[in-house]
């Protein structure tokens, strides 16, 4: 449920803030005030596309903000919980568009990409505008009001498991057909690398020791005279280090005990005296083990060219020829044994093919009934809407030669007569403008998500009158029940079948243009009713608008 809308610089709007009750809200006003701003603000925050233009003139940027409640939306809560961004029993939605063009969108506070807004937003408001019957008339669209308004949301969503079972078998078996299909001339020249690759030791381990051992052969001169020097340094007869620390121990030594800091520095030069003799010991010990081997270098070197030359030839570095031998032993060995994995594969393939089939059967049988049950409610709503004798059929053909969907393998098609004795024919065949928009509400209320998704309609009252508009102003109120549901409109006898009416004004502000919106009062209503029924406000239409608002609330009692 939207609990309430904040907007900042938006349009024509300066600064608008608006709470929302549950139940049927009629949004009205003068042609040209901004109704349909409060229905577009909300569908940028729900990850429509924005625009610069969306800027009021002369600001930076737009702030668009609604909160909205989700104790009757467990779909929204799931999505919420498994993105990590719930917060409690509602979520704030907000999004700012720069003059620039560039927006930015957050949940709860959190940072998300339009797309994710988007996904949020189809669970939380479901918008109905003027033109929703083209979007009626697409298959694909149908189909998803069939599956989302039945109760067998469990088979939906094991045919689309079971079509991933099989794309993914089917997926693996033409992977395995492109890489083992090789003709035998590739066969020997693979075996030939795979071979030469074999003779060497290539794992990482080893070629880091390889390479380690090339640098110590190849500094093995300079490192023994280093060594040599090294020890002469630190532990020789004469002026060295190791004497000359035992010589200030020496000078020291007679005046042990008569200062802490004189004794402490002692003690590092006796440790200092012990770590030199035996780092000299060390050195002396590492000079007569370091070999001088040049054959061994030279076998060290050629051997890092074979392998320099192997890791130029596959493209790789050295410590990843191991990988590319490994990939060659796979490959060969599933070309020497292709035909059996083939068959393997395929078999998995069919057997998954099989239980697609099986489930998308069950899928079909499943929309045929609820098409039935959905069929006949619309045909109802559209005798309520002045389409008495109107048919409106479902048709589903199921094709099991088709290619395999996630979406099943059957084909719909939903037809409409407005009047009774025409044939019916597709949505996007039926000519009259004010029809499809009737037809059209009929579907929606017909399949509306009670009390989960808000619902938003967008003047979808447009070319209706009479009783007709009366039929459409209960409807709308169905739509709302256990519920909420918003009417952009301009018709009086649906406003008055409202729980509770908005009113949208603009007015000039010195060279500015600004909108405002608010609940009407009782009083206000009725004079909001009366403007609604058209021609100047009297009390002759003062008396019309109370005497049509009490007629709607005793329907409701």
């Amino acid at each position: 449920m939207l609990l309430h809308l904040h907007i900042r610089n938006f349009a024509i709007v300066p600064a608008l803030e608006q709470d929302f009750l549950p139940g049927f809200t009629a949004i009205s006003g003068e042609t040209g005030a901004g109704k349909s701003i409060l229905v577009d603000a909300l569908g940028l925050l729900l990850g429509a596309r924005s625009d610069a233009a969306w800027v009021r003139s002369g600001e930076d940027r737009a702030e668009l903000t609604a909160e909205f409640g989700l104790a009757t939306n467990a779909p929204a809560r799931d999505w919420l919980r498994e993105h990590e961004l719930d917060d409690g029993e509602s979520v704030l939605l907000r999004r700012s568009i720069q003059s620039s063009g560039r927006s930015r969108a957050w949940v709860n506070g959190t940072p998300v990409t339009v797309a994710q807004l988007a996904e949020l937003g189809h669970l939380l408001v479901e918008v109905h505008g003027q033109n929703e019957h083209v979007r009626l008339a697409s298959p694909a669209r149908q189909l998803s009001l069939v599956d989302r308004t039945g109760n067998f949301r469990e088979v939906v969503d094991a045919t689309a498991e079971a079509f991933e079972g099989w794309r993914r078998a089917d997926e693996k078996l033409r992977e395995m057909a492109k890489g083992a299909a090789l003709p035998p001339s590739e066969l020997e020249f693979l075996a030939f690398q795979r071979d030469e690759l074999e003779e060497e030791r290539l794992e990482p381990a080893a070629i880091e020791e390889l390479e380690r051992e090339h640098r110590l052969l190849a500094a093995s001169g300079s490192l023994v005279q280093s060594l040599e020097r090294c020890a002469a340094l630190l532990d020789e007869d004469g002026d060295d280090a190791a004497g000359r620390l035992a010589m200030a121990l020496t000078a020291l030594e007679p005046f042990e005990g008569l200062s802490k800091r004189v004794d402490e520095a002692r003690r590092m030069l006796d440790e200092a005296l012990i770590n030199t003799r035996e780092a000299a010991a060390a050195l002396a010990a590492e000079s007569s083990r370091v070999d001088l081997d040049p054959e061994r270098l030279e076998a060290v070197e050629s051997r890092l060219s074979r392998l320099g030359d192997l890791a130029r030839k596959h493209g790789v570095d050295l410590e990843e020829l191991g990988a590319v031998r490994d990939r060659l032993r796979e490959r060969l060995e599933l070309a020497e044994h292709f035909d059996e994995a083939r068959a393997g594969l395929e078999k998995e393939r069919d057997e998954r093919l099989a239980a697609y089939r099986k489930q998308s059967k069950e899928l079909s049988a499943n929309r045929a009934r609820h098409g039935e049950t959905l069929a006949a409610r619309v045909e109802a709503l559209m005798g309520d809407l002045g389409m008495q004798g109107g048919r409106f059929v479902v048709t589903l053909r199921h094709d099991s030669e088709m290619p395999p969907s996630r979406q099943g393998n059957d084909r719909i098609e939903m037809h409409v007569s407005a009047n009774p004795g025409i044939a019916p024919a597709p949505l996007s065949k039926v000519a009259s403008g004010g029809e499809l928009s009737r037809i059209s509400l009929a579907i929606k209320v017909a399949t509306a998500d009670h009390g989960a998704r808000v619902q938003v309609f967008d003047e979808v009252d447009a070319g209706v009158g009479g009783d007709t508009a009366n039929a459409v102003g209960d409807l709308l109120r169905q739509a709302a029940s256990g519920g909420q549901a918003l009417c952009v409109t301009h018709l009086a006898q649906v406003a008055v079948r409202a729980d509770q009416q908005l009113k949208v004004t603009k007015e000039a502000v010195g060279e500015h243009t600004e909108v405002d919106a608010g609940v009407l009062a009782e009083a206000d209503r009725v004079e909001e009713i009366a403007r609604m029924l058209g021609g100047k406000v009297s009390d002759q239409s003062r008396a019309h608008a109370r005497e049509m608002l009490e007629a709607a609330r005793s329907t409701l009692q």
